[in-house]
């Protein structure tokens, strides 16, 4: 199945996209013609992953029209970018779905599947100060995935390791809302230090979460 959801930011430059993916192995090898390096690449992936880092990069590719196609490659820190190209991207995924954000300016997306156990786990990537303001009834595991996923999208961004999530990666105070809404992050790391625009929505069972720079 081709893309499921398409959301273009033509204020900030940016587009964001998902896909459900249902199609074979054999199809993306086809529409995505890999390189012999990506072809190595990919034997190395097991399972299921397979067909995650296929599908985000078919996904990517539809995002970025052109003669050729983007090839995603990772620098030193595994952080993907668009080989030659100016272009900033990041890609997620969660069980059946597949999720990339490309744009001009730095950022970072991610998507989860909504699970009940991310209540024992906040503690660990929420500071004292943020586990306050998420409501202790009312839609809090909702709650609880935007900010973790928030994070991620925030860590993505960043693009390098050692990020320590309660310590480096903030969140400003919001109340959740059902139908989406967006709010401030900001990344403290050594020199880097950068507020990000969050906007999440709820996609089935998944929660996704944008994030760009200011």
């Amino acid at each position: 199945m081709p893309i499921v959801l398409q959301e273009e930011n033509s204020h900030n430059n940016f587009t964001y996209a998902i896909w459900r993916i249902e199609e074979s192995e054999a199809w993306f090898l086809e529409q995505l013609q890999l390189s012999s390096a990506e072809q190595a690449q990919l034997e190395t992936i097991k399972g299921w992953r397979r067909m995650e880092w296929l599908a985000v990069r078919q996904l990517v590719a539809a995002l970025v029209p052109g003669e050729e196609r983007a090839m995603l490659v990772k620098d030193e820190y595994g952080k993907p970018h668009l080989h030659n190209s100016p272009l900033q991207v990041s890609i997620s995924h969660s069980h059946q779905l597949a999720a990339a954000m490309v744009g001009e300016k730095v950022l970072g997306i991610d998507i989860q599947q909504i699970v009940e156990k991310i209540g024992r786990l906040a503690p660990r990537f929420l500071s004292a100060r943020e586990l306050a303001f998420i409501h202790p009834t009312e839609h809090r595991i909702a709650h609880l995935h935007v900010c973790w996923c928030a994070k991620e999208a925030l860590y993505k961004a960043y693009g390098k390791r050692e990020i320590d999530f309660c310590e480096h990666l903030l969140l400003d105070a919001f109340e959740y809302q059902t139908a989406g809404g967006s709010f401030q992050g900001r990344v403290i790391k050594e020199e880097f230090d950068a507020t990000f625009t969050l906007q999440y929505r709820k996609f089935e069972d998944c929660m996704l979460v944008t994030a760009d720079i200011l």
